[in-house]
């Protein structure tokens, strides 16, 4: 009697590797140093020509070019920060086609986001009502006035969208995205430590502060430059920018309604949650496929 020789085994394909989030030490993109200065020109530049188109479209169809009306001041900012979102892209494009990931566009795990977020929060607003108590701020935000924000439902409705929305969406990724992803490169070391991130993200605050010469009271700018500062170390330590954008669009609804609006908490955490939320609809797509943080 006669028998087969048992088959041998196959073996199954090798599972593949799990996907290994980047770590906060090495989430750095590969655009360069100088990238980051010439971003700043060509998007002031950028920004600077579409705004000035805007203006004379507007004045060409017959509105005031010293007291323009809202709608053609939301829309001249809405270009301006675009002026600076297309610089980031073109100058990413040179080290070939960026990934969303690079700028930050990254799911996080929601305790790991959290911890950041109320970390950040204390930290910002501890310091800031100590500022504030110092050197007695008074006054508030020119920009949602400009916007009509006052005046109208309609002027009301596209100031929010743009203030909580849209604002911190272009400026996250152009100044914690792109800005403080190249000032990283920079190699400073004191005492056999190295001091990069911090450099970069002091200097990322500075000019998150100066970005908004024209739209607040001077005495806020160091403020807003803190903010900036706080918002390079959510992007750090969570390797993602939507912690990011939501500090920003939430400080962003606070300030309309208490400074601006004089609304109630009701009402500034309504502004809030729908603004995440149109937030969430635009950028997150773009984390689609990434590995979630840990």
């Amino acid at each position: 009697m006669s028998s087969q020789p048992p088959s041998p085994a196959v073996d199954p394909l090798p599972a593949q590797p799990p996907a290994v989030p980047p770590d906060p030490g090495t989430d750095i993109p590969p655009w360069p140093v100088w990238t980051a200065p010439a971003a700043l020109a060509l998007g002031i530049a950028l920004g600077g020509l579409a705004t000035i188109l805007v203006d004379v479209v507007a004045h060409a169809a017959g509105a005031s070019l010293t007291h323009p009306p809202p709608a053609v001041n939301i829309i001249g900012d809405v270009v301006f920060d675009l002026g600076f979102v297309g610089a980031a892209l073109y100058l990413a494009s040179t080290r070939g086609r960026p990934s969303a990931a690079a700028f930050g566009y990254r799911p996080v795990r929601l305790r790991l986001a959290v911890k950041w977020f109320v970390i950040a929060v204390v930290g910002y607003y501890g310091v800031t009502a100590v500022y504030s108590t110092v050197f007695r701020l008074h006054g508030s935000d020119k920009l949602p006035s400009e916007l009509g924000a006052e005046h109208s439902t309609v002027a009301l409705v596209g100031a929010s969208i743009f203030v909580c929305v849209i604002a911190p969406i272009a400026e996250e990724f152009f100044f914690r995205g792109f800005l403080f992803g190249a000032l990283r490169r920079l190699r400073i070391t004191v005492a056999g430590r190295d001091l990069s991130v911090w450099v970069a993200a002091i200097i990322t605050g500075i000019l998150f502060g100066l970005a908004h010469t024209g739209s607040a009271a001077l005495q806020y700018l160091i403020p807003l430059g803190f903010l900036g500062f706080v918002l390079c170390i959510m992007r750090w330590r969570t390797c993602s920018l939507y912690p990011c954008m939501a500090l920003h669009s939430a400080n962003n609804a606070l300030a309309l309604g208490v400074n601006q609006l004089n609304w109630t908490a009701v009402e500034i955490l309504g502004l809030t949650l729908g603004s995440w939320l149109l937030v969430a609809v635009v950028t997150g797509p773009l984390s689609s496929g990434e590995p979630r943080l840990t």
